[in-house]
């Protein structure tokens, strides 16, 4: 079987000519010695990085393939011809080989494979376990807490759209646990028919528990049955006169089938995932549409980097391996172009999943017009991201030439200082290339030891700890090096630099225009001295902008966490009595020092060791 996809990020582009393995590594007499059962496979270059990770039924022949073949496609001979060495690892059986492929390319991330690259994990919906009136949330991360869990989602916009339809249909609260022990009347969510008001005993604990059985059964998809059982209770209201009743019920099952009507799949889809791949200048995109339990649960997609000439099923194959690593597979994977060996993947996540998986390349019917559907929404996201990606290369030229660079510049970075009036000062640091934003590569430093408000010591010490770290982890340095302000900063970081014995980096200031308007930044050069006001009309100027505007958000971003921390440590710990344990008793309670500021003395006492005289004491404090 093919491995997973290749791809990503070769250091030489392959050729017209087809390269030849590497002299050094026999292929031939290596796979004549392997065995025959299924296992993963490592090509190892010279240097003992992995170029690429792949799977087997049957590691003899599949190793032994490569070197078989007298003609081979050139962004295989270009891998072949970096290998130094392989390893193997076999395993028992076909699925642990899958199993084992994925965690290998996930930690170790090689050049030659298709990666799948999404540190965000799927949102769900969870509902609390063993509370009176437990509360329906969005969650992402471990579920480790106690209660249900439903989803994965595709989106976060489509948690949200399915939260908002339960509190529209069963009215479920929303809020969280320290505002409902201590409301006295009920919310906006009650007067807009969003919240049956458990909080104020609207509602009995018995009559909450039935909406909220409706509402896991409608999530698991079992509305026609809610439906049913809501018309037996309107049956049961209009043959006892209590007619209020009966139109609650009967606006309920009608929001219900409203709701039905639009999400339903033509065809007959209940259970499935719609996966569909486009390729095009050296880009793929995976876009994959979602339904469960017969509704449209929304879309996403993933965009990918894959040279010219990889086919669309080595990226799906990809996809398949890595996306459903740690998610359970739907009852039906639709996918538009067909893999190798595709039993083996639905035997994989049939056993996964703990279900039977089928996984299918449609070629009529239905589930053809689902797959056309995702085909083009994969040609819409890709041709966006291309015209996004010429407008950046467009503007990446313009910067170069209004640097009066040799060639286009492969790393910048940015740095600048965010306070309030001195206050928990923040710097940060983005970085940028010829594709964009990098930001694996964002810090952010806390600026401790100087002057509050003074900017210009806390630039110099945020180029001497930035360019100290790159030094000592023999990091590459950035070609040019923009700071947000005028010449006071720009010496700062020149002498900073200076003093470590770094050079061959333009220094570049970014002096704010007359009135702060943007486009007419002043560009202040160190080295000569000179500055050029570029105008609003410059390609070059608008890629610097969005440089500098990205650093500005990313520092103030930073500079309001690190202020609020300050803000709400400092003031609980000045009161006589708040140690530690008490503080942390009171945020947690409260969800915060706002909650803290608008409880009462009543309220305060009911905190674990806050005895009535503390929370007086408390109280008159934050209301000095």
């Amino acid at each position: 079987m093919a491995g997973t996809g290749l791809g990503a990020t070769a250091t030489r582009s392959a050729g017209a000519v087809a390269e030849q393995p590497s002299p050094g590594f026999d292929g031939r007499a290596y796979a004549r010695e392997l065995t025959p059962s299924p296992g993963v496979y490592r090509m190892l270059a010279a240097d003992a990085s992995v170029l690429y990770v792949g799977k087997a039924k049957n590691l003899r022949k599949r190793v032994g393939s490569y070197f078989a073949r007298p003609q081979m496609e050139p962004r295989i001979a270009l891998m072949l011809s970096q290998v130094d060495r392989m390893e193997i690892t076999v395993t028992r059986t076909e699925s642990e080989a899958l199993i084992l492929e994925c965690e290998l390319i996930k930690s170790l991330k090689p050049h030659f494979n298709v990666l799948l690259r999404d540190s965000k994990g799927y949102p769900y919906l969870f509902l609390e376990a063993g509370a009176a009136f437990p509360r329906l949330r969005f969650h992402r991360g471990a579920r480790t807490a106690k209660g249900r869990y439903f989803g994965p989602f595709p989106s976060t916009l489509s948690v949200r759209e399915n939260l908002e339809r339960i509190h529209k249909l069963f009215r479920l609260r929303q809020c969280e646990d320290s505002v409902f022990s201590h409301r006295s009347r009920p919310c906006l969510q009650y007067q807009i028919k969003r919240c049956s008001a458990p909080c104020v005993a609207y509602i009995s604990a018995v009559d909450y528990a039935e909406d909220v059985r409706h509402a896991v059964m409608f999530l698991e998809g079992q509305s026609v049955a809610v439906v049913e059982e809501l018309q037996q209770k309107m049956a049961a209201a209009s043959t006892a006169l209590a007619f209020e009743n009966a139109a609650r019920y009967r606006d309920e099952i009608g929001r219900i089938r409203q709701l039905q009507a639009r999400q339903y799949v033509s065809g007959g889809e209940r259970d499935a995932d719609i996966l569909a791949c486009q390729l095009r200048d050296g880009w793929a995109v995976v876009q994959a549409l979602f339904y469960r339990e017969g509704m449209n649960q929304g879309s996403r997609h993933w965009l990918l980097k894959a040279p010219v000439g990889t086919p669309e099923s080595a990226v799906l194959e990809a996809f398949l391996t890595q996306h459903y690593a740690d998610l359970p597979a739907p009852h039906s994977v639709l996918i538009s172009h067909p893999v190798d060996d595709i039993d083996w993947f639905a035997e994989g996540f049939s056993q996964r999943a703990g279900h039977r998986v089928e996984l299918l390349c449609p070629q009529r019917g239905d589930r053809v017009r689902l797959i056309e559907q995702a085909l083009r929404n994969a040609e819409i996201a890709l041709a966006a991201h291309l015209g996004s990606e010429s407008t950046q290369r467009s503007r990446w030229n313009a910067l170069t030439e209004l640097l009066d660079l040799d060639e286009a510049p492969r790393r910048v970075e940015c740095f600048d200082i965010s306070h309030t009036m001195g206050e928990g000062t923040v710097a940060s640091c983005v970085v940028a290339g010829p594709e964009g934003a990098i930001k694996s590569l964002y810090r952010r430093f806390n600026i401790r030891g100087i002057t509050g408000g003074d900017d210009y010591a806390a630039m110099r010490q945020v180029i001497e700890r930035r360019f100290k770290r790159l030094q000592s982890e023999q990091a590459e340095l950035p070609d040019v090096l923009l700071i947000d302000g005028g010449k006071g900063q720009v010496q700062q970081a020149v002498q900073a630099l200076g003093e470590l014995g770094v050079a061959g980096v333009l220094v570049v200031g970014v002096a704010k225009g007359p009135d702060r308007r943007a486009g007419w930044e002043e560009l202040v050069f160190a080295e000569s001295g000179q500055s050029k006001r570029p105008g609003t009309d410059s390609l070059g100027l608008l890629a610097i902008q969005a440089i500098r505007d990205e650093a500005h958000r990313f520092a103030i971003t930073g500079h309001r966490a690190r202020r609020e921390k300050q803000r709400t440590i400092s003031t609980l710990e000045e009161i006589v009595g708040v140690g530690a344990r008490r503080r942390a008793a009171l945020l947690k309670h409260f969800g915060g020092l706002s909650g803290v500021r608008a409880a009462g003395v009543e309220e305060l006492c009911r905190v674990v060791g806050i005895e009535r005289s503390l929370a007086e004491r408390i109280y008159a404090s934050l209301h000095e």
